[in-house]
């Protein structure tokens, strides 16, 4: 006999999808039918209403493919006197954003609300009044599964969920998608820490670390909305494609005003057209160049040698060299920025001149105190003492003249280290410049130096293993006030100045209190491709616990001798294609351009790192020095010991490897025509 459809659970669960489905559709209604016309006061007001009431309508969009909610708690009590919705018995469903019918009551809550937690901590052995709690399943936007965990039920075993490593293991076409459905609860400890401490996530390969700290940004804003609001936020990846293959997950999660950069962006005050060697680079990106570019900078102020004398009226007021000296040692001696001693030290001036004046019995004000700063002879004096420097020709003129970066560098740049600094050939000004990225990051330090950069209220870095101590100092610039979250694998390190700890990292950072966490559950790379790559651990971070794979498929891997060259790999190519899925062609940036027409002959459509792709095109084909932080269901890696090889150095180039042998979540394939790294064996 068949269940009658009122009995049915599924039914009963698409109904209430249907319904939350509508009262999204709703409120999205409601705030598009609101009239601003008589509510500002001017146009200026009206102009930032309305761009809010916009990004509030964006937020709303019901995203047809992207399940509305996808679980459910049942509470045997009130979840706390604090919850308004609270009540004996009640249920909530967990989703991606929060939901209200008309009378306001909710069919949905946000998953980073507090009722929510539970669905990520909750377990046999800790419940938390959980009596029931229940995993969707999706086929696009329909609900087509229901899982369910009794977790007060003594006779029900703990299993691990079926529909939590589908979701896991789904395959995935284009951008990265959100893991809302699938946090586990040591990410989830780390998305929910609070505003005020910086953390720093060490996670190996298909950890999730990136996930977590996107999901962690859009928790705060949850928590700190007015706050975020007035400081800002930011995400900093290590390239384009990498941010255009994360930039779907906060939208997604309703969260449209994070901004996104590469530390390049940040720093970009000149045009960067040139390259350093390794060694050159190594040299301008260690923190040492800060107290060289320091004493550079305050090398410009210089003692006065003379008064100065004020005329005003029929009187002269003179302030003798002895007191300015003093003053000028006083404003050296507080360590404020050079452009803010520089503006203070008229003011400072003036104050001398307006005691002399209150000694003779003159009364004078604030407008006379800046009228005399103002003066003829006292800007001629703070021009002579404490010149305007710009932060580019400092630069410059370090790179270019010997004798300057000996006179600065003395002590601590030994004489090898300065020779490789200086430009073989000195540009003549700052627009002809060929400026490298090494020294934009230099520029940026010495801008700081005279004016304070503007610090935000959080700012997520990813894939920080690959800074340089310069770099970590010019993220750290714009969090001085605010906290920071950290990601990254020293594993993964593929720079010649990659991070070598996250406690010193974290100096250079300036958040040398940061919590360090570890990731080691492995979610995303299948259990037989992440052992294989753990062999170059032992070479490349021998202090370093190696990822467990908690996936149940071991999936797919096989290592092939490809003895018919780029014909085998694009046989490899068109085998994997035959599966669903993403599928990425990984190789040596040198041999990109061959599989590239090989693949055009064989008339197999791809795409670049950062490009779209379709289920039409599903092959993208990626340079080694390009894949971190990029997954592909399946991949297909070429010529390991070319990855090697085309690195500066060989625990560079195992480290690139270990990059590139991890981007597989369903199954990889290796092919190579010459032999492996014997560290592979």
């Amino acid at each position: 006999m068949s269940t009658p459809v009122h009995d049915d659970p599924l039914s009963k669960e698409r109904s209430h999808l249907a319904a939350s489905r509508s009262a999204l559709r709703a409120m999205r209604e409601d705030v598009e039918s609101l009239d601003i016309t008589d509510v500002t006061a001017n146009w200026v007001n009206a102009a930032v209403l309305e761009a809010q009431i916009e990004q509030r309508i964006k937020a709303l969009a019901d995203l047809s493919e992207t399940p509305l909610f996808f679980g459910r708690l049942d509470y045997l009590h009130a979840p706390g006197a604090e919850q308004a919705e609270g009540g004996e018995g009640e249920r909530f469903y967990v989703g991606r954003r929060h939901v209200h019918d008309a009378d306001g009551d909710p069919m949905v809550i946000d998953w980073r609300a507090p009722v929510s937690q539970p669905f990520y901590r909750a377990s046999k052995k800790d419940p938390q009044d959980i009596s029931l709690r229940r995993r969707f399943g999706y086929t696009g936007g329909d609900l087509t599964a229901y899982e369910d965990e009794h977790l007060l039920d003594p006779a029900e075993a703990a299993t691990t969920s079926r529909l939590l490593q589908e979701e896991i293991e789904r395959p995935r076409v284009g951008p990265m998608r959100d893991i809302v459905a699938t946090i586990q609860p040591e990410q989830d400890e780390i998305v929910r820490a609070g505003l005020a401490g910086s953390v720093c996530v060490q996670g190996g390969p298909g950890t999730g670390k990136t996930a977590v700290g996107l999901h962690r940004v859009a928790y705060l804003l949850y928590a700190h909305r007015e706050r975020l609001a007035r400081t800002g936020t930011l995400v900093i990846g290590p390239n384009r494609s990498f941010l255009h293959y994360i930039e779907q997950v906060l939208p997604a999660l309703g969260e449209l005003t994070v901004r996104q950069a590469t530390v390049d962006d940040l720093v970009a005050h000149v045009e960067v057209r040139g390259t350093d060697e390794a060694a050159t680079a190594v040299i301008k990106g260690d923190a040492r160049m800060a107290e060289v570019l320091r004493r550079a900078l305050y090398s410009h102020v210089v003692p006065p040698t003379e008064g100065v004398v004020v005329v005003r009226g029929s009187r002269r007021w003179r302030v003798p060299v002895y007191e300015l000296e003093e003053i000028v040692r006083e404003l050296l001696a507080r360590d404020i920025r050079y452009g803010a001693a520089r503006e203070a030290l008229p003011q400072r001036i003036a104050h001398a001149v307006l005691v002399q004046m209150e000694r003779a019995g003159e009364a004078p004000d604030d407008r006379v105190q800046n009228a005399v700063a103002r003066n003829a002879a006292v800007k001629a004096l703070v021009k002579s003492v404490w010149p305007q420097v710009d932060p580019a020709k400092l630069v410059l003129r370090l790179l270019a003249d010997a004798d300057f970066l000996a006179e600065h560098a003395e002590g601590i740049l030994t004489e090898e280290e300065q020779k490789a600094v200086l430009w073989a050939k000195p540009a003549r000004s700052v627009k002809t410049a060929r400026w490298s990225p090494a020294d934009a990051v230099l520029i940026d330090e010495a801008t700081d130096l005279i004016e304070r950069t503007h610090s935000l209220g959080h700012v997520v870095l990813d894939e920080a293993q690959d800074l340089s101590p310069m770099q970590y100092r010019a993220v750290g610039r714009r969090c001085t006030t605010g906290s920071a979250t950290v990601l990254g694998d020293l594993a993964q390190g593929t720079t010649p100045w990659a991070t070598r700890s996250w406690e010193e990292a974290l100096g250079h950072l300036g958040k040398a209190e940061a919590v360090v966490e570890e990731l080691t559950a492995g979610f995303r790379v299948p259990t037989d491709v992440i052992a294989y790559a753990s062999r170059l651990l032992p070479h490349i971070a021998p202090g370093l616990t190696p990822v467990a794979s908690i996936r149940e498929n071991p999936g797919f891997f096989d290592i092939r001798t490809a003895p018919d060259g780029t014909a085998d790999v694009v046989a490899a190519c068109r085998e994997l294609l035959e599966r669903e899925g993403s599928v990425g062609l990984i190789a040596a940036d040198a041999r990109v351009p061959e599989l590239a027409a090989a693949l055009a002959a064989a008339g197999i459509g791809h795409v670049g790192p950062g490009e779209e792709t379709t289920h039409a095109t599903r092959l993208t084909l990626v340079p080694a020095s390009l894949a971190k932080g990029l997954e592909y269901d399946y991949v297909v890696l070429d010529e390991p010991q070319a990855v090697v090889d085309g690195e500066p150095d060989e625990r560079t180039g195992l480290r690139r490897l270990y990059v590139a042998l991890t981007r597989a979540v369903s199954g990889l394939i290796v092919t190579h025509g010459t032999g492996l790294p014997p560290q592979l064996a």
